[in-house]
């Protein structure tokens, strides 16, 4: 399959391009003009687009779609709702204008709330926004909300749903191979989902 994946030169990015990779799939990083590209895997394919102001064609010729991109934990609001709800929501928009197949986003564990409280507020806001525009879109979509993330390697399983502990933790490794599975098999089509490492 041809996945484009937003993200990629993120943590979580690096390794699900090579998951993707890994099981035989083609992914084309995303990424602006001025990303450091360089630990990227061999393989993976670029296409030029910047999550703020993104132009028609980026999704052209995918089959599937990741959004595994966020603005980062050092900015502000403003930057947070320019990446992570509207240039999430306008790839969307282009994802479905040109046919994509499937459409997975990787969110965060409380977006399912409209009306978050606390100093993580703004962000679920906005998470919360974008998963709702990709449900009503129309697409075949995947929504992954992992609880806080850790660098620690793949385990031996995971937890999806109601059973999820939110103080829990979930690896990079793991929410990777996740969102692979998730693009290439259909296994969670239609599906909004919890997730923590076990």
């Amino acid at each position: 399959m041809n996945i484009l994946v937003a993200g990629a030169t993120g943590k979580t990015g690096q390794l699900l391009v090579q998951d993707l990779l890994d099981k035989g799939h083609k992914p084309t990083a995303l990424v602006r003009e001025s990303s450091d590209t360089s630990d990227l895997p061999e393989g993976v394919d670029l296409r030029h687009g910047d999550l703020t102001d993104l132009s028609s064609g980026v999704c052209e010729g995918m089959d599937a779609v990741i959004f595994a991109a966020g603005s980062g934990g050092s900015t502000g609001p403003e930057m947070t709702n320019k990446v992570d709800r509207d240039g999430a929501k306008k790839l969307v928009d282009l994802a479905r204008a040109e046919g994509v197949k499937r459409f997975v986003m990787l969110s965060s564990i409380g977006a399912d709330q409209e009306n978050p409280q606390g100093e993580m507020a703004n962000y679920l806001e906005a998470k919360h926004a974008a998963d709702e525009h990709l449900k009503a879109s129309g697409l075949t979509y995947a929504i992954l909300r992992p609880v806080a993330l850790s660098d620690a390697g793949r385990s031996d399983e995971t937890v999806l749903g109601e059973e999820v502990e939110k103080s829990a933790e979930a690896s990079r490794a793991d929410v990777a191979a996740l969102l692979a599975e998730a693009a290439v098999s259909g296994r969670f089509d239609g599906k909004a989902l919890d997730m923590q490492s076990a």
